[in-house]
């Protein structure tokens, strides 16, 4: 079946909300509803309620749902990694690389930025010496390297070479930290 019109779009991002104590809906950058994904954590008790979401499984569903756009977006110039080294897992093909001085100095900006926004974190154990000496992060998706990569200028990793993409246009931006930096008790001690 055909749209009745075919200039009707639904840009990104797509967002989750939690409207409700039973349910989570993905609307996108319009606002527009996309889709309502429904549970029931107080039926879990009782042996009938396991034909209902819980709470946990009906976010990550509108996590995945939110997270179409990403998958169907075009990214030129961002290959992945390639084989050629045991390390380098077919699971996680995109990798970017991080000024290891850099990473010291920002460590729990970029932490708390990748959970905030739902960005696994994680370090291969490689280290490439260029000029200074980089540590390089693996990404399962292209999405979340691409916006790793961009928010803390990384370097893209095609083979064992740096490879330099253009920014894609439309980028979406990571959540923003709020009343960061926080507060740190280490730094408070005299």
């Amino acid at each position: 079946m055909e749209s009745s019109d075919q200039n009707r779009r639904f840009p990104p991002p797509w967002r989750v909300e939690h409207v409700g104590a039973d349910c989570f809906e993905v609307r996108d950058a319009n606002g527009f509803r996309l889709a309502a994904v429904h549970c029931r954590d107080d039926l879990q008790k009782w042996s009938f309620g396991h034909s209902h979401l819980t709470s946990d499984e009906a976010r990550r569903i509108a996590n995945a749902i939110a997270r179409l756009p990403e998958l169907l977006m075009q990214r030129r110039g961002f290959y992945s990694r390639g084989g050629g080294h045991d390390r380098w897992k077919p699971s996680r093909p995109y990798h970017v690389a991080l000024e290891d001085s850099y990473i010291r100095t920002h460590w729990d900006e970029i932490n708390a930025l990748c959970r905030l926004n739902s960005i696994p974190l994680n370090a291969t154990g490689e280290k490439i010496p260029d000029g200074s000496l980089w540590c390089v992060y693996e990404f399962a998706w292209q999405m979340d390297a691409i916006l790793f990569w961009d928010r803390f200028k990384g370097r893209w990793l095609r083979g064992s070479e740096f490879h330099y993409p253009e920014r894609p246009k439309e980028l979406p931006n990571l959540k923003p930290l709020e009343n960061w930096p926080q507060f740190d008790p280490r730094k408070a001690r005299g």
